[in-house]
């Protein structure tokens, strides 16, 4: 590798620290190219040159951990295990995720995201999040026994309702991650129980 080249990916990388840590403080909406380049020590016409815009940024800042996250979850789904299992484990993966990313997590997964029930979203991140979210669903739905549609898809949203909560609540502890997983651990499951039995209880009254 060149001098050049070598200057060129310490620019590049400067530039999408310096995106990230300005886009979880001051938040996506708030922040500027400009301000980017400032706190990256570079000048506002060089950004350019490497980033064409806020959501390039977000792309390059979000798509090596979410690939991550989904490639972990296709293992746990692809596994010769019980749906309860699976569940379980991809409930404890995406958690521990939400954990190990707190600074960042609001970033990858909330940021210029669209609708889950999107067919065809613009950002490619966009397309990798719903791909995280069918994943959820498909489990949720052979655990319930029942049909990908209108109820898979409001139980899934509840279910990631819960673990996005639980995720957020956390975001400001000061107890490491193994620390604060083990202390919660029963909890986060007996959360993930909790809501398997309300929705086999509305699917059993018929309410979808």
């Amino acid at each position: 590798m060149s001098v050049n080249e070598r200057k060129s990916d310490k620019t590049k990388k400067q530039i999408i620290e310096a995106a990230g840590e300005l886009f979880s403080t001051k938040g996506f909406d708030s922040v500027t190219m400009r301000q980017i380049a400032k706190k990256a020590g570079c000048s506002h016409t060089t950004i350019y040159l490497y980033f064409k815009d806020k959501e390039t940024l977000l792309h390059q800042l979000s798509k090596p951990p979410l690939e991550k996250l989904y490639n972990e979850i296709l293992k746990i789904t692809a596994k010769d295990s019980s749906p309860q299992e699976r569940l379980n484990l991809l409930s404890q993966t995406y958690i521990l995720f939400g954990l190990t990313y707190k600074n960042m997590y609001r970033i990858f997964i909330n940021t210029e995201a669209s609708r889950v029930d999107e067919e065809e979203p613009e950002l490619e991140i966009n397309k990798l999040r719903l791909s995280i979210f069918a994943e959820l669903e498909k489990v949720i739905a052979q655990r319930l026994s029942i049909s990908k549609g209108e109820e898979s898809l409001l139980f899934t949203r509840v279910f990631f309702y819960t673990l996005h909560g639980i995720v957020t609540t956390y975001q400001d502890s000061n107890e490491s991650i193994d620390e604060l997983y083990n202390r919660l651990k029963l909890t986060f499951e007996a959360a993930v129980e909790s809501l398997l039995l309300g929705f086999q209880a509305k699917l059993d009254l018929g309410v979808g």
